[in-house]
């Protein structure tokens, strides 16, 4: 407990009691102990925020169903581990941009001729 042994506790405490006297000393004693208890109180709930922050902020993924392999992919997810750990990225299905028609030179109108001033 903070690196005090026995003789320095009963030293303390003696020097408490000659200085408070023995009448403010239960008082003092209540007092403190209140005051730890509120603290370790106020440390817990804000650990327990904290954790409840964090795994909040955990993305859960979604199971993805097993898919058949070839020998060569075992065998290339089996030599390098780290890679195994990785799961494989789900498809994405993106429709195709529109494309729009693009005018030939031929089609185009030529700008308007300037005229000299």
């Amino acid at each position: 407990m903070f690196g005090l042994g026995v003789p320095e506790m009963i030293f303390i405490l003696l020097l408490a009691l000659l200085i408070f006297g023995p009448k403010k000393l239960p008082e003092i004693g209540r007092t403190l102990g209140k005051g730890m208890s509120e603290f370790r109180k106020a440390s817990n709930e804000l650990t327990r925020s904290i954790n409840a922050e964090l795994s909040l902020d955990e993305d859960p993924t979604p199971a993805q169903p097993m898919r058949r392999t070839s020998p060569l992919e075992s065998q290339a997810r089996s030599a390098s581990p780290l890679i195994a750990a990785v799961p494989a990225p789900a498809p994405v299905h993106e429709e195709p941009a529109p494309v729009e028609p693009v005018q030939s030179a031929e089609t185009e109108t030529p700008p308007p001729p300037i005229e000299p001033a």
